[in-house]
């Protein structure tokens, strides 16, 4: 997971930067590395401590890598300064106490290979893409979820292989957007957020945020949304069509309440966030008639809190995971 931009020029604006970081990639790149790592912290988080709400699962080991292609060409050497790259695909951040971490795989380790596979990249001739990363992250996922990882690394010219322990997760990827809208969104693969809800909340805040997305992935909300026939764009809003969407907002607001707290976040902080913050998140996404109002979002779930038994165990499994291979009515 990381951060995908074409110009360097973008990655400034939509930081608002100043116009001395505008003369300095490596702390653009700095920030970058960051945001990242806050979202692998909480991908890693959440998605491990809810394996078993999932059917789907893959190898999480803790880490968040990239591929030197999403790098526009002259911004290439400063990112090779900054995040190693003595291979096409490194790791870009490592989550504290993660397998990764104990295995000793370090931020800016370039990745040759894992399981035997080889990590390479065709590298784009003009511009930038995620293409390569994209199918590194392919790769690992579709290996065993239950099976160490055993992976070559390169730094400093020096190779090393490394067995990572067995940490199975709920099948996901996770990428931060670079813009100014306050978007999130999930198609099933992918789960993507918005650079902005770093710059304004806490990452307990924005694990309401990825949790919540992260749902709809569980649910398989999209490819449930395609198989009962529902269109998009502006007729998203009425008649079946509206009624199916709002639906899978309001599962997604209340399987994300058991995603935080399986993971260890206090529930109550998604029933503080749509009372405190809904406002704040523009147009769209969250204001669309396919969602509901951030005072029914946050009675919703603080309803759906009361109903989990005294006591119960973590990682709690609600029955609303039942729905997710039903098809929507």
């Amino acid at each position: 997971m990381t951060i995908t931009f074409r110009h360097i020029a973008a990655v400034l604006l939509a930081f608002g930067a100043c116009p001395a970081l505008a003369q300095d990639s490596a702390a653009t790149f700095d920030a970058l590395r960051e945001v990242d790592a806050r979202m692998a912290g909480i991908a890693y988080r959440l998605t491990t401590a809810n394996a078993a709400l999932c059917r789907d699962l893959a190898p999480t080991p803790g880490w968040a890598i990239h591929a030197l292609g999403q790098y526009d060409p002259s911004t290439r050497d400063q990112a090779r300064k900054t995040f190693g790259f003595e291979a096409p695909i490194a790791v870009e951040a490592v989550v504290p106490g993660s397998p990764a971490a104990a295995a000793g795989v370090r931020q800016n380790d370039s990745i040759i290979s894992v399981e035997g596979m080889p990590m390479r990249e065709t590298m784009p001739a003009k511009g930038s893409n995620s293409a390569g990363r994209d199918a590194a992250v392919e790769a690992i996922a579709a290996l065993p979820a239950g099976r160490p990882l055993r992976v070559q690394l390169l730094r400093d010219g020096r190779t090393r292989s490394v067995g990572i322990a067995a940490s199975p997760g709920c099948r996901s990827a996770f990428e931060v957007l670079i813009g100014p809208g306050m978007t999130a969104s999930a198609d099933g693969r992918i789960v993507q957020i918005g650079v902005r809800f770093f710059e304004r909340y806490t990452d307990d805040e924005v694990a309401v945020v990825v949790a919540h997305e992260l749902s709809h992935n569980i649910l398989h909300h999209a490819r449930r949304l395609d198989a009962a026939g529902v269109q998009r764009g502006l007729l998203a809003e009425v008649g079946r069509n509206g009624r199916l969407f709002r639906l899978t907002e309001d599962q997604a607001d209340l399987l994300g309440m058991h995603l935080l707290r399986n993971a260890g976040y206090d529930p109550q902080i998604a029933v503080r966030f749509w009372r405190e913050h809904g406002g704040d998140v523009d147009g769209g996404l969250f204001r669309s008639r396919t969602h509901p109002s951030s005072s029914a979002r946050a009675k919703a779930i603080e309803a759906e809190i009361a109903r989990i038994p005294a006591g119960a165990a973590k990682p709690f499994v609600p029955p609303l995971i039942a729905e997710a291979d039903r098809p929507l009515e």
